[in-house]
């Protein structure tokens, strides 16, 4: 059987080295019969080759997705930075825009954590005693007031919010000018205490610090009055304190105090005549 195609194999190489007219037409008519019937035994070859080359460029298409998956997280990782960066651009400029007394100087600092619990509200700053800060000065936010510093260490200081059950400002309410007190009681809206006249305030009046007591600078924006379903007047506080990431620390207002009292009322004591004794009148 070998033989047999071998001796096939070699008549055929013979004949398709023969030069010649009547053998060419001879092969032109095998090869027009033999090729096109040739398909069934080359289609799994040409099948194979299809799905290696398919294969390579699945391989080469996964590849490409992993690379743009990678990209993809790279982006969104700047994405997020770059918004992160935006929003505090906002919040610094919106800090540069507050107007403040031109006697008062500050001192920018960003909030590390919040320690607000039911009981406490306040925050922690990354300035402190090394920045020059003092327990007592004020802290607003882009918009109003938010509270004072309470605790001042080397690097760090706490600031008690304005809504903190222990905070008591002074205010004065525009444009009727009645005075009271905005006391904190933990909640987003605190109340106004000791009002002179309710009568002439109103909700969407403008609620200022009074300067009273010397903690506070006046003229400070807190919010704006607002009634409870009570009816009890409380304050829509203007600072925005759902986002806090930076707090501006306003000095230079502190208050002389008299710490030598005694010594002052000793050199100002004047000396009094002795008493007389009563003259009796006789007859």
């Amino acid at each position: 059987m070998l033989a047999v195609l071998f001796l096939l194999l070699v008549g055929i190489f013979l004949l398709w080295r023969i030069d010649s007219p009547r053998v060419e037409r001879f092969r032109a008519q095998i090869t027009d019969r033999i090729v096109p019937n040739l398909d069934w035994a080359m289609a799994p070859i040409t099948g194979t080759v299809n799905l290696l080359r398919d294969y390579q460029s699945y391989q080469r298409l996964t590849v490409q997705n992993q690379e743009l998956r990678s990209e993809l997280r790279k982006m969104q990782t700047w994405k997020e930075a770059a918004l992160q960066l935006e929003q505090e651009n906002a919040r610094l400029l919106d800090l540069n825009k507050v107007r403040l007394d031109p006697r008062l100087t500050y001192i920018t600092g960003v909030v590390l954590a919040d320690s607000g619990s039911p009981f406490r509200q306040s925050v922690l700053l990354n300035v402190g005693a090394r920045d020059g800060l003092v327990e007592g000065w004020a802290t607003v936010d882009g918009i109003g007031l938010m509270g004072r510093i309470s605790g001042v260490g080397k690097d760090t200081a706490r600031v008690i919010l304005i809504t903190d059950t222990s905070s008591r400002i002074p205010a004065m309410i525009q444009p009727s000018g009645q005075r009271a007190i905005v006391a904190g009681d933990n909640s987003a809206a605190p109340p106004i205490d000791f009002l002179e006249n309710p009568d002439l305030v109103r909700p969407g009046d403008r609620v200022i610090s009074s300067g009273d007591g010397g903690v506070f600078p006046a003229g400070l924006l807190i919010g704006q009055v607002a009634a409870d379903p009570g009816g009890r007047l409380r304050v829509r506080l203007a600072a925005d304190f759902e986002r806090l990431k930076f707090l501006r620390v306003l000095r230079g207002h502190s208050v002389e105090k008299v710490t030598e009292g005694a010594s002052i009322v000793k050199d100002q004591n004047i000396a009094l005549p002795a008493p007389t004794s009563p003259e009796i009148l006789s007859d």
